[in-house]
């Protein structure tokens, strides 16, 4: 059983709700006294831009509900400390990779401090997991369900009975998202098109480590299954990232679980955030249409106005920025934050009901927003029924939303 918040609210707040992408539909979760979340993190080759934000925002408040009902959290994040994208990019600018993903890792993790995101229990790297990945792909080769290829190995996705069970997509759907999301359907000499690489045997120029299998390293999808398990074991409670993740890293990702240690399933549920577009064009680093949380800190812009922004959109929508989210956004603080320094204000019991409701049913944030707007808007009118009403909202909107006022 779980047990009583510790975040200072009175009560305890509702059982989550989380939309699961395998299932097509909100489902309950379950968790036990511990509830465990491994959630995608970042490849280190630029600054934090909002699309990161507003997705490592969406398991902040999967966090915070779990806390607020009673569950210690187990929070595991990956970094891709070597990968493709880090490499070209050091390549490009002259600079060591180690070095390049250092500073990054650095600035992502500084940004998500300022937006007040919980950090991770644990922060994981590619690299140092690299033990951990080779046994995986050890086991999956005494399954029969590695091969190799010219130096290469990879995972037959035939070998797991379950696979497209977490992104719901044919095998025709699947060729084209693989071709752009990083994987190599037309390599000849592989037994599927979708089949997915375990480990990269070193290229002239790239970093490589010695391992049973070769001198090289190790491909995207295993890093996390190899990950996830160590630290939180089969069957924990979410994974997440962006909706671009679904397939083919998750997918990927719970077929080389599943067969490596013949248990299933490896998430319970798993959760996707939308994309965040910027000019009609999904934000992301290949097309440079960014928004750097960092720049927008250094122009000076209050961190809680960034934060309000991004919730303002529900987590699993897609959505395009502008500068009038930033507008309302500290609009909406300033509104707040006049409320809260009153004397007093409406009654704040209800308001925390409302807010635990919205966000338990797949954090509706906007609506919690809006419930705040209107007790705020009642506080400046006059409404002074309660002394100590401003503290509460205080505190609910710091506990629940993670918005300091």
């Amino acid at each position: 059983m779980p047990r009583l918040a510790d975040n200072g609210l009175p009560g305890v707040g509702r059982q989550l709700h989380l939309y699961d992408t395998g299932a097509g539909a909100v489902r309950p979760t379950e968790p036990g006294p511990t509830a465990r979340m491994y959630v995608c993190g970042i490849t280190p080759y630029d600054a934090t831009h909002l699309g990161h934000a507003a997705t490592y925002l969406g398991f902040d408040l999967i966090n915070r509900v779990w806390r607020d009902s009673g569950h210690d959290v187990h929070y595991v994040q990956n970094v891709t400390d070597v990968d493709d994208p880090l490499l070209e990019r050091a390549e490009q600018t002259g600079e060591d990779w180690r070095e390049l993903a250092e500073r990054e890792i650095t600035l992502f993790r500084d940004d998500m401090t300022r937006l007040r995101i919980l950090p991770p229990d644990q922060y994981v790297g590619a690299v140092e997991a690299i033990p951990l990945i080779v046994e995986m792909i050890e086991e999956l080769h005494a399954k029969g369900a590695a091969y190799e290829l010219d130096g290469d190995v990879y995972f037959p996705v035939s070998a797991d009975p379950d696979f497209g069970r977490v992104s719901r997509l044919t095998h025709a759907e699947m060729l084209p998202l693989f071709a752009e999301r990083g994987g190599d359907p037309d390599r000849r000499g592989k037994k599927d098109p979708l089949d997915a690489l375990l480990w990269m045997a070193q290229r002239p120029g790239e970093p490589g480590w010695d391992s049973p299998l070769g001198r090289g390293r190790p491909g995207w999808h295993v890093e996390c299954s190899a990950i996830s398990i160590d630290r939180l074991g089969m069957s924990f409670d979410v994974e997440g990232g962006g909706s671009d993740l679904a397939f083919p890293h998750h997918e990927m990702g719970a077929a080389h679980a599943q067969v490596a240690t013949g248990e299933r399933p490896h998430a319970r549920a798993y959760v996707h955030a939308g994309m965040v577009a910027l000019e009609g064009e999904k934000m992301s680093k290949s097309r440079g249409n960014l928004v750097f949380v960092s720049r927008l800190l250094a122009e000076g812009t209050d961190p809680m106005a960034i934060r309000l922004a991004l919730l303002a959109h529900h987590y699993r929508s897609d959505w395009e920025w502008t500068s009038a989210d930033l507008e309302a956004a500290n609009a909406r603080l300033t509104r707040w934050r006049e409320a809260v320094g009153l004397a007093a204000g409406p009654a704040a019991a209800q308001l925390l009901a409302g807010v635990r409701r919205q966000l338990a049913w797949d954090l509706d944030a906007p609506a919690a927003l809006a419930a705040v707007d209107q007790w705020a808007e009642r506080a400046v009118a006059g409404d002074a029924a309660d002394v100590h009403a401003p503290g509460h909202v205080r505190s609910v909107v710091d506990a629940l939303l993670g918005v300091a006022l």
